[in-house]
């Protein structure tokens, strides 16, 4: 890949250290910690508050993530207890203590969907938290499309 010369850039932006994969998606909102457990089991942890004016980018993320492990790790979700390979917990608030509940409704073909239902009123901000957890296998492959350390 070459790299353009000075200039090329606009003063605000930041080359990448490292050329993107092209597989590779950088999440903006989405910041994940990883921890693991003695099994081997890794959970991915992250939380989002964003204004009104950053939602529909927020949940664009929220559905890229979703939509990659459902369609890469197709009829495998469920609880790892119970011999799935992923899972996931997503939850939502609106500022004001009021509750955000979230849907995510897989596309099977079509468009997926994130479905939000709470307050009529636009709230001052949205806070999402979102939780995945998995074997190796979905771990290293979520590391490496969504760029994660």
């Amino acid at each position: 890949m070459r790299w353009p010369g000075p200039g090329a850039l606009p003063d605000n932006a930041r080359p990448a250290i490292h050329p993107p994969c092209a597989d590779t998606m950088s999440l903006r909102y989405l910041d994940f910690d990883h921890s693991e457990d003695g099994e081997g089991t890794g959970t991915w942890d992250a939380l989002a508050s964003v204004t009104p004016a950053h939602w529909d980018a927020l949940r664009t993320e929220l559905l890229a993530v979703l939509d990659w492990a459902h369609q890469h790790f197709a009829g495998q979700r469920g609880p790892l207890e119970e011999g799935g390979d992923w899972d996931y917990d997503l939850q939502g608030l609106q500022e004001g203590a009021c509750a955000l509940h979230l849907d995510y409704v897989p596309g099977d073909g079509a468009a997926s969907q994130l479905l939000a239902h709470g307050s009529p009123e636009l709230p001052a901000r949205y806070t999402v938290s979102l939780a995945l957890s998995g074997g190796a296998a979905f771990g290293e492959a979520l590391r490496q499309r969504f760029a994660l350390d």
